[in-house]
């Protein structure tokens, strides 16, 4: 291991398979814009949902090609919309136990779950550890580094909020996606960068991804 990885101290991003991979992209993005290193983990389960909503086959042989495709696309699906260094990204397959963030002497700032299905949000909860996600989710915990959990779904019934609320016990964030119109929202991109935006507020990294409250009514519909 050289000096330079010996300093990498990256943010664990682990994406689910709720529905919002708009979003996970979004914060990946912004995560390398504000020169983050990353370790992704993609669950199985998210991988059928990527290809539902991108059309994206996420392989873990192919995995840099895809997730190219996948971020430089903009949340209406349009190809080409961004441009992306992936320099500053390791990933991890979902099966691996043996992965880095599996450990707690692994070097983490932390994780970011985005979209957080309520399967996750459930073994996280219990500490069932069955894939990747769920292990370093609950290694993140125990070494008492910041967790955000950006839950994706509704209605969410008793069992889900219970789970919720252990995981907020815990000292996760918890952090509905769900977007505001305050920051004049014009685009849908718009609307999946709030909810970005929320989730890099909770882990304490820099963005310029919305509009934030000045404290003047109607700025929602003024440009800046």
């Amino acid at each position: 291991m050289n000096a330079g990885e010996t300093r990498r101290k990256p943010w664990i991003v682990g994406v689910s398979g709720a529905s919002g991979t708009p979003y996970a992209a979004a914060v990946l993005r912004a995560l390398l814009a504000a020169g983050e290193s990353v370790d992704l983990v993609v669950s199985r389960a998210s991988r059928l949902t990527l290809l539902d909503e991108t059309g994206i086959a996420f392989r873990d042989a192919h995995w840099r090609d895809d997730l190219r495709e996948w971020l430089s696309r903009g949340a209406d699906g349009k190809p080409d919309t961004f441009s992306v260094d992936l320099d500053g990204v390791r990933y991890w397959a979902a099966g691996d136990l043996a992965a880095g963030p599996s450990s707690g002497s692994y070097p983490s700032k932390g994780m970011l779950i985005v979209p957080a299905s309520t399967a996750s949000v459930a073994g996280v909860a219990l500490g069932l550890s069955k894939d990747l996600l769920q292990r370093a989710a609950s290694v993140t915990l125990k070494e008492g580094r910041p967790l955000v959990v950006a839950v994706r779904e509704t209605p969410l019934n008793g069992q889900t909020l219970r789970h919720l609320v252990t995981l907020d016990d815990a000292g996760a964030t918890v952090l509905p996606a769900s977007p505001a119109f305050y920051a004049g929202a014009t685009h849908i991109q718009d609307l999946v960068d709030f909810v970005a935006g929320r989730v890099l507020d909770a882990a304490g990294v820099e963005h310029r991804l919305y509009r934030r409250w000045k404290g003047g009514l109607g700025g929602g519909s003024r440009p800046d």
